[in-house]
């Protein structure tokens, strides 16, 4: 790399995220931050930063898709059999980041997961292109395989095993729902200081503070 990243900077601007304007809840909020970001991002406005830890407390990372809202929580769907699920079946918890660089806006959130219910699972499978529910069958997710032509012909195998027929969800694959008990919001603002307020979930009620930046 010939560019000096250390000199690369950005002053941020943004409008002021006020407390006293921000609703009692944090989803009130987020929903209207996400349909704002689904706008002014295009198709990247959903994907989000899902952070899940081993056994020995190692964290891990990736980028998924959010799928879903409602009161509960945040949804995405993914091979349970993958490094991801086999993490969430040891250490239910996560974390989430959501990054929209058009706003100069970040979410950030903390919870436990759970699996959706099969039911939730099957009518978001059967709303996929086909080419995906293939997809969902076709790699067994996060294990090492030889080489590329391996998925093409495990592809040829699953399409012809199910020409002319409506594919079935592999019950390796469905949702999970990270059910926040900590949100942070944080909206750039110039010369880094940044507003940032963080929502917290105690004894069944939303908390609300400032941050410093």
């Amino acid at each position: 790399m010939t560019r000096n990243i250390a000199d690369i900077r950005r002053d941020y601007e943004g409008g002021q995220l006020d407390e006293a304007d921000s609703p009692d809840e944090p989803m009130t909020l987020f929903d209207e931050w996400l349909t704002l970001a689904l706008d002014t991002e295009g198709s990247d406005g959903n994907a989000m930063t899902l952070a899940t830890a081993d056994s020995q407390g190692r964290p891990h990372a990736r980028i998924v898709l959010l799928k879903g809202t409602d009161e509960k929580g945040m949804v995405f769907f993914t091979n349970y059999h993958s490094h991801k699920g086999s993490e969430l079946a040891n250490v239910p918890h996560a974390s989430l980041v959501f990054w929209w660089p058009g706003l100069s806006r970040q979410v950030r959130v903390e919870g436990r997961v759970e699996q959706v219910s099969p039911e939730e699972s099957d009518t978001y499978f059967a709303s996929r292109p086909r080419g995906s529910q293939l997809g969902a069958w076709v790699a067994t997710q996060s294990v090492v395989i030889p080489d590329r032509s391996w998925l093409a012909q495990r592809e040829q195998r699953f399409e012809h095993a199910y020409e002319g027929q409506e594919i079935p969800r592999p019950i390796h694959w469905g949702g999970y729902r990270v059910i926040p008990d900590m949100i942070e919001f944080w909206q750039g603002q110039p010369s880094r200081l940044h507003d940032r307020l963080r929502y917290e979930r105690r004894d069944g009620s939303w908390h609300r503070f400032r941050l410093a930046p």
